[in-house]
């Protein structure tokens, strides 16, 4: 044990100044810090905030797993999604249903993102913001009087408003008997029954997420050791040349393409049709593997299929399911195709994306099919014009 507190306590002293449990405990936000690195992934920072709202003292949260805030009630689904993350190394954001010291149970929009290194690209912390999510209140009517209850701001206790018009005693009595019930009633649905977080609370997270950032940030810049959020910045990986990237601006269609000699296959390009599909900034998928838009219902069948394609260096085409960054989904009709240099070797993977829902709003009147092909046709042309001319330069 003593040997894993001492990992605990490197996992942060290696890496950033001194002072950085200190700049971290003055942001007012709900989170901690995980090391994906350490056995079990432990817990290496605990906010104020998140302290506070659980009940835990910071002994008795940190080195330890995140599961312990789950219960009886936690969806296991989500557990499951939150792992698959992890393993992944990507960005999630997800309602959850956890639990306080004291066994009360409480709904929360929870977001996780990867903290990267920018020495080699590695991910050496995961960080966890949690948002308590605002219960709307139910209106109940018992045919006696009105019965309003809501959540209490601090999300801990429940504030109750009761209008009985009666003359009988007796009468009162059944209507507040009645209403204890009712409220019982409503507490249990309040649990099982899945509660959403706003867009106010999803604003709230992604804040916190940069602050959360900044404070890292700066505090890595100290001791030389810069984290980022992204892995835009691996060994060995470098920005396209320009006339490579302007070549592949002229193509109107979404795709992105990967470089399999580096680690996990990431994202050197993606096209603006590419971001406007999917939602993201480029500096969120520049450096990410493409599984980064998989989710919960996502069929790994077909995600093997494309990991075949790949190591076999043939082309596929797919159906799968997607998700957007707002979290919504859709089908997406995918066609990927290894991309070689102008000495025949493999340069380059290109995914090729079209809507399914919008799959024939094509102008030109072309398939879904001929269009993918058309997108290839012209990747291919870029990358062997652009290595050729790269070649003739050296000689």
């Amino acid at each position: 044990m003593d040997t894993q507190l001492g990992m605990i306590e490197q996992s942060f002293n290696v890496r950033y100044s001194l002072w950085v449990r200190e700049a971290l405990d003055e942001l007012p936000d709900c989170f901690t810090i995980t090391d994906p690195c350490i056995s079990g992934h432990p817990i290496v920072f605990a906010s104020r905030g998140f302290l506070k709202m659980s009940g835990y003292s910071r002994d008795e949260v940190i080195g330890k797993n995140g599961r312990i805030f789950q219960g009886p009630k936690t969806n296991r689904r989500t557990v499951m999604e939150i792992r698959e993350a992890i393993r992944e190394e990507r960005t999630v954001q997800i309602n959850i249903l956890n639990y306080r010291k004291d066994g009360s149970p409480f709904w929360m929009l929870f977001h996780m993102c990867p903290v990267f290194s920018k020495e080699d690209g590695r991910v050496i912390h995961f960080v966890g913001v949690q948002v308590p999510i605002s219960q709307k209140p139910r209106r109940l009517s018992s045919g006696f009087g009105r019965n309003g209850v809501s959540l209490g701001e601090d999300g801990t206790g429940w504030s109750c408003r009761r209008e009985v018009c009666s003359d009988s005693v007796v009468e009162l009595g059944r209507v507040l008997a009645m209403d204890s019930v009712l409220d019982s009633e409503d507490r249990e649905l309040e649990v099982d029954e899945p509660c959403k977080a706003s867009d106010l609370e999803k604003r709230k997270a992604v804040t916190a997420i940069n602050n959360i950032f900044s404070v890292l940030t700066h505090y890595s810049e100290v001791t030389g050791r810069l984290v980022c959020g992204n892995r835009c910045c691996l060994s060995g990986m470098g920005p396209l040349c320009s006339s490579l990237n302007i070549s592949l601006g002229r193509i109107k269609q979404s795709f992105v393409l990967t470089d399999p000699h580096l680690p996990d296959m990431p994202i050197v390009y993606a096209s603006d049709a590419f971001l406007r599909l999917t939602g993201y900034a480029r500096h969120e998928v520049l450096g990410c593997n493409c599984r980064f838009l998989g989710g919960v219902d996502t069929d790994p069948s077909t995600i093997f299929k494309i990991k075949e394609s790949v190591q076999t260096e043939q082309p596929c085409t797919v159906r799968i399911l997607n998700y957007r960054k707002d979290k919504s989904s859709f089908w997406n009709f995918l066609h990927i195709s290894p991309v070689r240099d102008a000495s025949g070797k493999i340069a380059y993977f290109v995914g090729v994306q079209i809507d399914e829902s919008c799959k024939n709003n094509d102008k030109q009147g072309l398939s879904p099919k001929m269009r993918q092909l058309s997108v290839i046709g012209a990747v291919k042309v870029a990358v062997r014009s652009s290595s050729m001319a790269a070649g003739a330069s050296k000689s």
